[in-house]
């Protein structure tokens, strides 16, 4: 039976962890979630469902806020209230939704137990892995074991609490068999034709041929009277979304601002049914870079960004193509590099003439006419190669898009958060010995000048084909 415990907070214990410990533990939760994740879904088949899918979001996201949040509380100064708040909203509110999610599923807690319990043994067993390397004493060790398991039980009580409360109200149920047929289309082909259209007769909801998904910004509140009658929606999950029949037309857009008021959406592609979940993983992203500051608007429309979705699909990928291609701007000053790299994108992206990239950059066309020439030394015959040519677009444009992330506000985090934020000058690596870089005979961006300009210094390189028109 599940213990229950007040859900207004944990009690502080009386010597607190020492904050460092949360700069250690962060660096392991990515792969932590993972684990803890893999074993969820090894040990209870009814969490065993596509990752993808919206059983699979639910279980990723619980675990990663839910780590994140303990870390946060970990790492919170001495004497600060020990609330259940996450950097993505309310963990309280999270674990309640996750016990409504298994009422509203028709199963009892034990599944969820468990998972709780399998949570806590593998963050335990990890804890115990990376402990040695820093020589934590006994007595920090018996205080986190505490906070470990204290913790999860917070969470159990609170998801009791949720399961409780759908149970007192319990779902319509037109309205149930919609939700699971939402579900079942989100499960994508993992979910057999005769089964998803029995599904929608049940639920008196005509398949259509195509569908477009909705993002929803965490804790919205929703209008469910202006939302149109043929729309699916999963509102109550920590990752809200909604299912459009058709596309995205005006008329949906303006049911949307009345039904959602004030809140963010993010629209995916439309797609046939069979790939929903395709559409939603995009409107999620793009719903992220929205809160961000990456993408812009109260409706984001992944249509209109596709090429922005692409280039960030995978930072990690994205960062060691800027190293590959822009290291070599690492021997010089942050200035220096940003000057270039702004100059060079410009052109790239234009190519216009001195005069008009000066125009765009608000520089005077002398100024542009030096930055190429620094640009076509540096960067030598690789101006010439479309494929490296292209490589370089791509890492100054996601560059580009990357620095509008602002630096978050919490001091303790800025280090690492450095890289996402301003790439232009944190995330290339050192240059290699021998990397660096002459311009070679034959390379394509001439300083061109007009016939008044000063005459050229002896000695300097003179380029054999001219870009730049005058």
């Amino acid at each position: 039976m599940t213990r229950t415990l007040d859900p207004g907070g944990i009690t502080e214990p009386t010597v607190p962890l020492p904050p460092r410990l949360a700069r250690l533990m962060r660096p392991e939760l990515p792969s932590l979630a993972e684990e803890i994740v893999t074993e969820i879904r090894r040990a209870i088949p009814e969490y065993a469902r596509p990752l993808d899918g919206p059983y699979g979001q639910v279980l990723r996201l619980s675990v990663e806020h839910n780590l994140e949040a303990f870390v946060d509380r970990v790492g919170a100064p001495p004497g600060s209230p020990l609330v259940l708040d996450g950097p993505t909203g309310s963990t309280a509110g999270t674990a309640r939704r996750l016990g409504q999610y298994e009422a509203h599923e028709g199963r009892s807690m034990d599944c969820l137990q468990a998972a709780y319990r399998i949570g806590g043994q593998v963050a335990w067993r990890r804890i115990m892995k990376v402990a040695p390397r820093y020589d934590l004493s006994s007595a920090v060790m018996s205080r986190l074991a505490d906070a470990v398991f204290v913790y999860m039980d917070e969470l159990a009580a609170l998801s009791l609490d949720g399961y409780l409360q759908a149970k007192a109200h319990p779902i319509a149920p037109l309205d149930e068999n919609r939700r699971r047929l939402l579900r079942r289309l989100l499960d994508g082909a993992a979910a057999a034709d005769a089964e998803i259209a029995e599904l929608a007769e049940e639920a008196d909801w005509t398949l259509p041929a195509e569908v477009t998904l909705v993002a929803v910004e965490p804790e919205s509140r929703c209008e469910w009277t202006s939302l149109d009658e043929d729309v699916l929606a999963d509102l109550e999950t920590a990752e809200p979304y909604l299912l459009l029949p058709g596309p995205f037309t005006p008329g949906r857009r303006a049911m949307l601002e009345t039904a959602i008021p004030g809140r963010r959406v993010a629209v995916g592609l439309t797609m046939p049914p069979a790939q929903a979940a395709d559409s939603l993983r995009w409107a999620r992203r793009a719903l992220g870079l929205a809160i961000e500051g990456v993408l812009d608007g109260p409706v984001t429309l992944c249509e209109q960004n596709m090429v922005t979705l692409w280039l960030l699909s995978d930072p990690a990928l994205v960062e060691q193509l800027t190293r590959s291609r822009l290291s070599i701007l690492d021997g010089m000053t942050p200035g220096q590099q940003d000057r270039l790299t702004e100059t060079l994108r410009t052109w790239l992206v234009t190519r216009g003439t001195a005069a008009e990239i000066a125009e765009r950059l608000h520089i005077h066309p002398q100024t542009v006419r030096y930055r190429m020439r620094k640009i076509e030394q540096t960067f030598g015959p690789e101006l010439d190669d479309p494929e490296a040519r292209f490589g370089i677009e791509v890492a100054l444009r996601a560059m580009s898009l990357r620095s509008r992330v602002p630096d978050p506000p919490d001091e303790s985090r800025a280090g690492q958060a450095a890289d996402a934020a301003k790439p232009s000058r944190a995330a290339r690596p050192q240059r290699p010995s021998g990397a660096a870089r002459t311009r070679q005979p034959g390379d394509p961006i001439a300083a061109s000048q007009p016939k008044s300009a000063a005459p050229r210094r002896a000695g300097a390189p003179q380029s054999k084909v001219v870009r730049h028109r005058e």
